[in-house]
Parts: C-alpha cells; structure tokens; sequence
C-alpha cells in the first residue's frame, strides 16, 4: 500500500489513459502509481473498467478505523491518500472527478447540479467507440450532472438497488466503464455525526459491496483485465449538534482514501 497524495482531477485522466480513450482537452495528469500498476498486472492494457463511488469517505476514517478497512485493502493492490477540490461538495468533487479539471474549469463551483458542458470521461470513452454506464441513486449528484450523453443510465430509489444491477452488469461483461454511486454514509454522517454507529454501519456496507464488486469482477473477467477503483469524492468532519458536514478547505474535508487495483 502506498500513502500518496494527488488530486481527484487524476482520476478520469488516469482511467482515460489506461484505456486509450484520451480527453480531446487538457486535463490533470494520469496518477502515475496506479499508470505502473496496469503496467506490472496487465502490461497497460486495460479492457474494462469499473469505479465505485461511496460518498464522504474521510482519509481520517482510515487512519481511525483501520479495521473497517481491512476487505478494502485485501481485495486492492494500492491504498492512496487523495485531496478533494474547494468547495469540498458532492456536485462539486465529482465533476472534477470525471473532468479531470479544477471547479474553475468545468463550472460547477457550489452545491448545484446542472449537466456538464465540459467534457467528461464519459464523453472521451464514447468518442473512442465504447460503452459506458452510471448506475445511482435518483436526484443525486452522478445522477444529474452527466446526463444527455448517449450511454446508459440505470437509476434507483435505493442504494440496495443500486448495488444489485451494478452486479449484475458486472456479470455480464455489459460495459467498458461502469460508475457506481453509493450515497449512505454520506447521508447518515450528516444526520448523526461521521463516528456514530449509524453512520459507520453504512460506511461497513460501502466495504462490504466493494470486496462483493470485486470478487464479482474477478469470477466474471475471464481473460479480459479490468482497472476497479473505490473512490470518494471528499472527507467529512463534525460539527454542533452532533451532525456531520464537509465543503471546508480543511483536512477533514479534503483528504479522502483510494483503493485501486487491476484484475
């Protein structure tokens, strides 16, 4: 495992990169760990690619609760320390995500979820001629921001259907790039606090679905290799109350831990 630290704006260019479906604008680099990684387990060639978006997900939960961690960390090959973008919210973080560019950029700067005019890595995997699908829940985030893009979309009312047709769709092989969104921590951090038992008893489920989602890939790839990511978008901290917030420029809110392997 390695402590590293880069921007999330790596993430969509290090995907894109692996894959040889190059963003027609300038982007954030590719991370370079994770370019090395698909060289020793893969000799670079990617042929699927699946990224798991559990929301909030703080570096300092990892630091605290290591043990929670432990089925994150088996089934990958990197753990890395990443930093968010100000503002430190959901609509936010996730465009820069998948852009590959600072808030500035893309336009999205508050909590506000219109669809990106900027090009995504979504629009630079269609322009290669593959496939790609969002499965969410409704009304949030991932689930507004990239739409009016011809591909697939598969939103629910429940993270639990949420995570059953990402499963699904992983069996059957269905896409190159599959991007799943899990939004319970984050919802249950902000009614009760990040460290109460309800929120973290969400936060054992997002794990849990990630070992699933990779055991799941590693039964169904067959020869094909596939690049799979768990990948927050920003960290979380308590305030008055005993409720949970983020959006701060602050270490809490803006460092967030990465698991990342490849098949």
């Amino acid at each position: 495992m390695i402590d590293s630290q880069r921007c999330i704006t790596s993430v969509g260019p290090t995907v894109a990169a692996l894959m040889n479906a190059p963003y027609r604008e300038a982007t954030d680099a590719p991370h370079e760990e994770l370019l090395s990684l698909a060289a020793e387990k893969a000799g670079g060639t990617i042929d699927r690619a699946v990224i798991y978006n559990p929301d909030a997900v703080a570096w300092w939960l990892y630091e605290k609760y290591p043990e929670k961690f432990l089925k994150a960390g088996e089934c990958s090959d990197l753990a890395l320390r990443m930093t968010s973008v100000m503002p430190s919210v959901t609509p936010v973080c996730f465009a820069s995500m998948y852009t590959g560019v600072q808030p500035a950029v893309h336009g999205i700067q508050k909590y506000e979820k219109p669809v990106l005019a900027q090009e995504t890595l979504f629009d630079a995997f269609l322009r290669a001629g593959k496939t790609c699908a969002i499965v969410s829940t409704a009304g949030d985030s991932i689930s507004k921001i990239f739409l009016d893009r011809q591909m697939d979309y598969f939103i629910y009312p429940t993270v639990t259907a949420v995570n059953f047709k990402s499963l699904s769709l992983i069996k059957k092989n269905a896409y190159d790039l599959i991007v799943i969104y899990n939004g319970n921590y984050d919802s249950r951090m902000h009614a009760k606090g990040p460290e109460s038992a309800y929120a973290l008893a969400a936060l054992d489920r997002n794990v849990a679905f990630y070992r699933k989602m990779v055991s799941t890939i590693q039964k169904s790839c067959g020869s094909q290799h596939v690049f799979y990511g768990f990948c927050p978008d920003h960290g979380c901290h308590l305030i008055d109350g005993g409720r949970g917030s983020h959006g701060l420029d602050m270490e809490e809110d803006m460092n967030v831990v990465h698991f990342y392997g490849v098949t």
